[in-house]
């Protein structure tokens, strides 16, 4: 300690194990000179790391947050900072005194009756002399926390059977608060259908995406805090990732991390049922994987053209995306396959000259149940998103109230849509979606009571613009009313003065509706029926 002068503007820092071994000394803060989790003794949330950290200072001041930071990261057993004064002496016969003027302690805090929801990561003990340290019970200290750990540890095991999912959204300048606003509500819907549950949501302002962890360093370890006390196993981000940002991220956090795209397709994997579904998703699945097999681990690695890259054979890596290739051309194979056999079942119906309305909207608007109600489909109905994915057409009889004639038409219920819809879906899906550029109509169901319906508007209207051959021939019919306050009812009709206003759960509404449908059809078959109404910028009937 006599070395160490006031010049020295860093901290040394040792990392001691459970038997007393000095196993690294480095100069710098606890933060800069930590232990990567990988060589950790041991790492998780159930468990201390096996290791105490004692680091000196020259300023007389407690451990800083950044220092107490790295400990939670690390899961420490104990942080130990010793304040030196520079002056000292010697003692007769050996040894160093006067050099070490304070000490304090710090160590990690579980949940308890006095920190309700881990509101608090630690805690720094008063400053104490170094005799008053040395007297310290650290073995006992490190057992009862453990102990402390690994009930709480077992109690979150068994309290939930779902992923412990930490969301995570970041606003750029060129999103308003309220679309910001949106757009998380949505990925935590997303995440609860995918059966996850959301501990907590974190968001952070910046001009545009950091390039390597999305959002900045100072929230990665915020982010890794809460990781760390509230035990997640997940961290969902709001935006899709590129595969580095994933490595990085998930390095840094040391556990999963997912964007919304794959939230999604984890979604999709669940409720497809059919064969065509279940295909349709696995196709997307493998094109959303192929891009993010590099990085996954030494195993992974890949063959270069340079010293040290050279081996006796093809890498795991290689070998694997070799096979995804062939899979993927196999499953597109499979799904031309499929889009020529609805084409031609298609052909059929129109050769019978049946008119066909295509069912389209925002996920969870609510088509299946409208189906159901006018067809006896019986098609699975839920409060979720993307509760149905496979298309289900149903015949529906039509009479005039006039005339008394009746007319059939074919009703099809396709999957529902969402904001900014990964294009691996639409490319996958693109032999359900024919059944909307293929068909005569479109009945556009809104959920009204929705806080965001009008945005859900603009969302199927940008991604039918998207689609070719798309029909410009759609009756709007708001649905769910029957929980819609008179405000927003009123300025519904007001903007949309030509649509459709039920509840298909109630039953309100749907003889309009059918009447609507009637007038559609008989547009169908004229040639002047094409009308634009602003602001909605795909033709509808009056």
């Amino acid at each position: 300690m006599a070395a160490i002068s006031n010049d020295i503007n860093q901290a040394i820092c040792a990392y001691v194990n459970r038997r007393g071994q000095v196993i690294r000394v480095g100069v710098g803060t606890p933060r800069q000179t930590q232990i990567p989790a990988l060589e950790l003794p041991r790492y998780g949330a159930e468990r201390l790391c096996g290791i105490r950290c004692i680091t000196t200072k020259l300023k007389p001041e407690a451990p800083k947050e950044s220092s107490l930071t790295a400990m939670v990261l690390q899961r420490l057993d104990a942080l130990v900072v010793l304040i030196l004064t520079g002056e000292g002496k010697m003692r007769r016969g050996g040894g160093a005194t006067g050099y070490i003027k304070e000490s304090y302690i710090a160590h990690l805090l579980p949940a308890s009756d006095l920190n309700p929801n881990q509101q608090y990561y630690w805690t720094v003990s008063p400053p104490m002399s170094l005799e008053t340290l040395t007297e310290q019970d650290f073995l006992n200290l490190v057992e009862g926390l453990e102990a402390e750990f690994r009930r709480e540890y077992v109690a979150q095991q068994v309290d939930s059977e779902h992923e412990r999912v930490i969301v995570v959204g970041l606003q750029i300048q060129s999103v308003s608060d309220r679309q910001f606003e949106e757009g998380l509500t949505e990925v935590r819907r997303l995440v609860e259908t995918a059966g996850g549950e959301v501990l907590e949501t974190l968001r952070q302002k910046r001009p545009s995406p950091h390039p390597q962890t999305v959002v900045g360093s100072g929230k990665v370890e915020d982010i890794a805090l809460r990781v760390q006390t509230l035990g997640a196993n997940l961290v969902v981000f709001d935006r899709d990732l590129f595969p580095a940002q994933v490595r990085n991220l998930e390095t840094q956090l040391g556990v999963r991390v997912v964007d919304r795209t794959e939230i999604i397709l984890d979604i999709f994997a669940q409720r497809a049922q059919s064969r065509a579904g279940k295909l349709q998703v696995e196709l997307a699945q493998l094109e959303y994987m192929l891009p993010r097999l590099i990085g996954r681990g030494q195993a992974m690695s890949r063959l270069g053209g340079g010293i040290g890259t050279r081996g006796p054979g093809e890498t795991k890596l290689e070998t694997e995306r070799r096979a995804i290739g062939r899979r993927i051309s196999r499953l597109q194979q499979e799904v031309n396959q499929l889009q020529a056999h609805r084409s031609r079942l298609r052909n059929q119906r129109q050769q019978q000259e049946v008119p066909t309305v295509a069912m389209v909207g925002y996920t969870n608007a609510g088509k299946s149940t409208l189906i159901n109600a006018l067809t006896k489909a019986e098609v699975y109905t839920a409060d979720q998103l993307f509760a149905t994915l496979d298309p289900t057409t149903r015949r529906l009889q039509l009479v005039n109230p006039v005339t008394s004639q009746s007319t059939t038409i074919l009703l099809t219920d396709t999957v529902g849509f969402i904001h900014e819809l990964p294009p691996s879906l639409m490319d996958a899906f693109r032999a359900t979606l024919e059944e909307v550029t293929e068909a005569d109509a479109l009945l556009h169901v809104v959920d009204l009571s929705h806080q965001a319906w009008e945005h859900q508007i603009e969302s199927v209207i940008n991604i039918l613009e998207e689609m070719s051959l798309t029909p410009e021939l759609v009756l709007l019919a708001f649905n769910k009313i029957d929980h819609v306050d008179g405000v927003t009812l009123e300025r519904a009709k007001v903007k949309y003065p030509q649509a459709v206003f039920i509840s298909a759960q109630e039953g309100f509404g749907l003889e309009t509706l059918q009447q609507k449908l009637g007038q559609l059809v008989q547009l169908i078959s004229r040639d002047d029926h094409w009308q634009t109404i602003k602001p909605i910028r795909v033709r509808m009937i009056r």
